[in-house]
């Protein structure tokens, strides 16, 4: 049954079918057609009990809090902080583009949020600065994949839930790899700018401009102490978390800096709303669509399988980042997390590696999948921000990619990258 209707499922995205659809359509006709039309209600029952779930609550308020402060103009002053320490060297706006990336990672968890927040600001400043508009809309592609990645991060929560693993083990280990895919990123910037003579920002900021801009920001850049903090000491769950991060948007926006007045929440409330529908039906359908899964026995069919390949745990690592990779480039991360997660996660756990491990190597690459033609979901943000053909963006996104492929390899062969931070707050044993 896997063999006919993943493809199935392929051509059905591929003809444009929506994800949420594809994933319903492609099994339950497969179902009809073997004669199992019984099975098909269940594919119905698993939408609702898919998203009926405490810990998934995390994700809509996240997503709220993030829609808040983006509105408020914390993005701004996210971008101004950058701005006043890093704006002066060669080449400085694209790497204000990529810090202001890693701050509202922390802020955000959300790859499609970056890339709309940081590019509406960030692409034209860097066009009217002289670089191509190609050139700043792959950058700031590029650099949004840090958002699901530096925690808190709403992939990381559906990896937890689907694979019940510790919500606090994972984003405490993808505090590194975060920061390592940034410097990374600016690293490349930095060779690119001495070799293409990139335009600097403007003049270096007087340490009076540069305290200025830490104090606007400093209250944002409390909001990942706060939930990092709180779920990492034990105060609160990532669910509570997720409220807590709601509630200080929501007054830093409000009544500190007063940024958004009581009328402007109504329409934050709706596009937080929209975002998040859009987000649980996908993890709904994603789990009915592995209920199909389970039926199948495919699980332990391709286990056995992929272990007549190799029983080298190293050598079905690679081959399994270049499989996530691929699957990236087509499917967005949640559902593919949720559909692969359980078919790929026990074999690797019983092959020696830790769970925690195994969940950001996977995290990672289908994360870095959606900045990858021909259907990165953040390429098209990017595109209808910048106003930028998708072609073009494609080509231009190619150098970054390359890099943060790199980074994939590094934290899987390296598990140190992802572990070491998770060890020493003892949420993973030694």
């Amino acid at each position: 049954m896997l063999a006919l209707f993943l493809p199935l499922f392929l051509i059905l995205l591929l003809i444009g079918m929506p994800v949420f659809f594809a994933m319903l359509a492609a099994p339950g006709m497969m179902l009809f057609a073997t004669g199992m039309e019984r099975d098909i209600s269940l594919l119905f029952r698993n939408i609702y009990n898919g998203i009926d779930s405490f810990p998934l609550m995390a994700i809509p308020f996240f997503m709220l809090a993030g829609e808040l402060m983006n509105r408020g103009g914390i993005t701004m002053n996210l971008v101004q902080f950058s701005q006043s320490f890093i704006g002066h060297v060669r080449g400085g706006l694209a790497h204000v583009n990529i810090l202001s990336s890693m701050l509202f990672a922390g802020l955000s968890g959300s790859a499609v949020a970056d890339t709309s927040a940081i590019g509406s600001m960030m692409i034209p400043a860097m066009e009217k600065n002289g670089y191509s508009r190609k050139f700043a809309a792959a950058i700031t592609a590029a650099s949004s994949v840090i958002g699901p990645i530096i925690p808190p991060s709403g992939i990381m929560i559906i990896y937890a839930y689907t694979m019940e693993v510790s919500v606090a083990a994972l984003f405490a280990a993808g505090i590194v790899p975060g920061i390592l895919v940034g410097v990374s990123l600016m690293i490349l910037v930095a060779l690119m700018a001495k070799k293409y003579d990139f335009p600097v920002a403007g003049p270096k900021s007087s340490w009076t401009e540069r305290g200025h801009a830490t104090r606007n920001a400093i209250l944002p850049l409390f909001a990942p102490v706060i939930i990092l903090g709180g779920i990492i000491g034990g105060i609160f769950t990532p669910t509570e978390a997720s409220a807590v991060a709601t509630a200080y948007a929501l007054i830093i926006s409000v009544w500190v800096m007063k940024t958004v007045t009581l009328k402007d929440l109504p329409d934050i409330f709706i596009k937080g709303a929209k975002a998040s529908a859009v987000v649980l039906l996908l993890v709904g359908s994603a789990i009915a669509f592995k209920t199909v899964v389970s039926l199948s026995h495919s699980a332990e069919i391709l286990a056995n399988w992929v272990l007549t390949i190799s029983e080298n745990p190293l050598i079905l690592l690679f081959l399994i980042n270049i499989l996530l990779f691929i699957v990236g480039m087509f499917l967005d991360a949640g559902p593919a997390i949720i559909i692969l997660g359980p078919i790929l996660g026990p074999i690797f756990i019983n092959l020696g590696i830790d769970p925690i491990h195994f969940a950001i190597i996977m995290s990672v690459n289908l994360t870095v999948g959606l900045a990858t033609p021909p259907m990165g979901l953040v390429l098209f943000v990017a595109s209808s921000v910048s106003g930028e053909r998708i072609e073009s963006i494609s080509k231009a996104i190619l150098p970054f990619l390359a890099v943060e492929v790199v980074v994939i390899f590094l934290i899987t062969f390296f598990p140190a990258i992802s572990m070491t931070v998770p060890r020493l707050l003892g949420l993973v044993a030694g």
